[in-house]
């Protein structure tokens, strides 16, 4: 994964108001934070920070005023009705050091034949990886599996040097049996 190069000013602004006029300007309210040292409160470019968290786990560099800090989102606020950024948290990193996050889940090949159904029991699984090298994705193999099946968070490929940070027995995926029309007529008899 590459690094994001973004811009971030200090802020020394805070509140309702001040947030509500930077992001008026096209700018996001963030707090860097981590390591031990004190909260960083700053602006970022509002639609350059939109376009590299449309990268799951992505590491930024940010250049605060002259020097350079290695971060990932920690949490993201989001307006409820229109999606642009309200606030951003980030956690400051150093190349080497292992970090827990959750990665969306892919699936690879396809069901049995039959219409079984395939039922996401958890959309993201939760790692822990090098920091500098955050997987984007991992991928769980359906491949041929029936009705019944289910794919536990062991059986799902991790890209090298990445773990498990969950229990390997929790289930990811699962495959359900499709229904019968006979089963569903006799559902609508009682």
């Amino acid at each position: 994964m590459s690094e994001v190069k973004i811009p971030a000013q200090i802020r020394r602004e805070f509140g309702k108001g001040f947030a509500r006029r930077a992001r008026v300007a096209g700018q996001v309210p963030a707090v860097v934070y981590g390591h031990g040292g004190e909260p960083v409160h700053v602006t970022l470019p509002g639609h350059d920070m939109m376009m590299a968290l449309k990268t799951p786990n992505v590491l930024l560099s940010l250049d605060i005023e002259g020097r350079t800090e290695l971060v990932i989102p920690k949490a993201v606020q989001r307006d409820a009705l229109k999606g642009f950024l309200v606030h951003v948290d980030l956690l400051v990193v150093a190349k080497g050091e292992k970090v827990t996050v959750e990665v969306p889940v892919q699936t690879q090949g396809e069901l049995a034949p039959g219409g079984n159904l395939l039922e996401h029991i958890l959309n993201t699984l939760t790692v822990e990886a090098e920091a500098t090298h955050l997987p984007e994705a991992v991928v769980a193999n359906i491949a041929g599996l029936s009705a019944g099946a289910s794919v536990l968070a062991k059986d799902v490929v991790l890209p090298a040097g990445t773990t498990l940070a969950v229990d390997g027995d929790t289930v990811v995926l699962q495959v359900m049996g499709a229904q019968t029309e006979a089963a569903e007529a006799e559902g609508t008899e009682a």
